[in-house]
């Protein structure tokens, strides 16, 4: 812009001095005297023709002289001029394209979704049960509370009342076939106990397994029951050990080990030695546990489809009993009968389903 006004500022210098000389000229311009007149007419045609051409150049110069502008003129043409390159200018500016303004780049947030438990019948509600797990509502062995009233305390306990595949069962009949044998993949593994108010249950470390029927099982807890909840043609034992599994999609599958009286069992001991002084208060134990130790010498068992022995009694569950039971002592015996001397639930009906059993 600076430019401009400095280019149009010598441009008027110039026209105005332009115009001044021109002015000066005009006036001081020499009158012919009236004898030079005379000889000029007396030379004849060709001086009339060469005045008569001066004549018509002096006219074109005056009427040049006439159009050129008067100062005041200039400066108008001058402003107007400058205005309307001003605002060219301006609408040069105004058709630009103007910069986008971008607000701070914020990284979006991801709101975390709660994964929906699902809702087969080995889901949420036994995956909790088999972990510990029991609920605001109070359930027990006895009384008001007990088995024959569990179904009707809550509403998600209902198959404890209208399940066909219920467990505990009186095992017999069962056909014997040529049952895959459980592989156990059991470690050297640490532990808790705690008391949960229904049983003493066991939490191992992560990493034990068992695989059967072609699907991988992880061991999730074990606990006891006081006498044995399942029976096997009609005869009960002393305790049964309920070692809790489930699979990768949430599936449980139970090994029952049957107690009877005899020596002191060395894994029961050690998970005795680390009973918890209070209820719900897990006793982490210095010392690793062996579980193959708690395991029968033969691994012969029996099979079928059941429930959890307890609230909510979620159906859909794999049971094996072994076939051959484990001893434990009388001293250790009354020590879990101190704490629960009857913590089983009644035997269900069978329902027809099919039992099988190992050679």
């Amino acid at each position: 812009m600076r430019r401009y006004l400095a280019l149009l500022v010598s441009m008027l210098i110039a026209t105005v001095a332009q115009a001044s000389d021109s002015s000066a000229s005009a006036t001081s311009k020499p009158i012919k005297p009236a004898a030079k007149e005379s000889r000029d007419k007396e030379e004849g045609g060709s001086s009339d023709k060469k005045d008569s051409k001066k004549s018509a150049k002096e006219s074109k110069e005056t009427k040049e002289s006439k159009e050129t502008l008067q100062p005041d003129e200039l400066a108008a043409k001058i402003a107007e001029k400058l205005a309307v390159i001003r605002k060219d200018k301006e609408d040069a500016a105004r058709a630009a394209p103007r910069p986008v303004v971008r607000p701070a780049y914020a990284p979006q947030v991801r709101r975390t979704e709660t994964a929906k438990p699902k809702e087969a019948e080995h889901g949420s509600a036994a995956v909790v049960a088999a972990m510990g797990g029991h609920g605001a509502v109070h359930w027990s062995y006895q009384g008001e509370t007990g088995p024959q009233n569990w179904g009707k305390m809550n509403p998600a306990n209902a198959k404890c009342d209208s399940g066909d595949r219920q467990s505990p069962i009186d095992i017999r009949d069962g056909i014997k076939v040529d049952l895959e044998p459980i592989m156990f993949d059991y470690k050297l593994s640490g532990f808790n106990v705690i008391d949960n108010g229904h049983t003493i249950q066991v939490n191992p470390a992560a990493g034990n397994y068992i695989t059967v029927m072609g699907k991988s099982y992880e061991l999730a807890q074990f606990h006891f029951h006081k006498p044995s909840e399942e029976r096997v043609n009609g005869k009960s034992f002393e305790m049964v050990v309920h070692l809790v599994h489930k699979d990768i999609d949430g599936r449980l599958a139970v090994i029952a080990i049957l107690l009877e009286r005899g020596k002191a069992h060395s894994v029961i001991q050690q998970v005795w030695n680390n009973l918890p002084l209070e209820k719900n208060e897990a006793m982490t134990a210095l010392t690793a546990l062996d579980l193959n130790l708690l395991l029968p010498v033969k691994r012969e068992y029996y099979t079928y489809m059941g429930s959890l022995t307890t609230p909510p009694c979620s159906e859909g569950v794999l049971w094996m009993v072994m076939k051959e039971p484990v001893e434990i002592s009388h001293e250790q015996l009354a020590i879990f009968s101190r704490l629960y001397p009857m913590n089983a639930r009644p035997i269900q009906k069978t329902s027809g389903r099919l039992i099988k059993e190992s050679n």
